[in-house]
């Protein structure tokens, strides 16, 4: 869908909303206040609520991603560090100002299994599993499905108990999990 000023005003006001307080308790009528555009604007750009919020997921998952692959590059080009390397993405989100855990396992309690909006979440979910696979695979891990579920499965974890506990060092914690694992899976 082409950009315009005024979609982007209503997703950025979107992306803070639904992060801050939560897809059900944020109502079309608020995000439209908060981005200043008409009522007719917002349901030109996103005719119902749900559009809106499967292109939040886009735009979270545009970051997420980023940041994952981002941190695993830095670790350098060695893949079994990559694999450990793209939990610093995890310390970074933990540490920021509102952190309120994984935008889609937030978006995946609210919304039911089947609809549109649950089937986005899950695809990012498979998405980063895919990824992850894909470098235990280079790393020469003995079985890199297990890896890979191993690891995002720690990811996962350290999101919500960043959240939960509001406890940064989850991220340190689960790091060091990920290099123990990287290293017992070479066989």
């Amino acid at each position: 869908m082409p950009t315009s000023a005024a979609r982007d005003r209503i997703l950025d006001a979107a992306f803070r909303l639904f992060y801050a307080r939560g897809i059900k308790a944020v109502g079309v009528d608020l995000i439209i206040a908060e981005s200043g555009v008409a009522k007719a604007t917002f349901y030109k750009h996103f005719p119902a609520k749900d559009e809106l919020v499967l292109a939040y997921l886009d735009r979270v998952d545009d970051v997420w991603t980023g940041q994952l692959h981002a941190a695993a590059q830095a670790a350098g080009p060695r893949p079994a560090d990559q694999l450990v390397g793209l939990f610093d993405a995890l310390s970074s989100s933990c540490r920021r100002e509102g952190y309120r855990g994984c935008a889609f396992i937030n978006a995946a309690a609210e919304a039911p299994p089947g609809t549109p909006v649950h089937d986005r979440t899950v695809a990012h979910k498979q998405a980063v599993l895919a990824w992850v696979r894909g470098l235990a695979d280079e790393a020469g891990a003995a079985d890199p499905d297990a890896l890979a579920r191993s690891l995002t499965l720690l990811l996962d974890g350290g999101l919500a108990s960043g959240a939960l506990d509001a406890d940064p060092e989850a991220a340190t914690q689960a790091r060091a999990s990920a290099r123990i694992l990287v290293a017992a899976s070479s066989g």
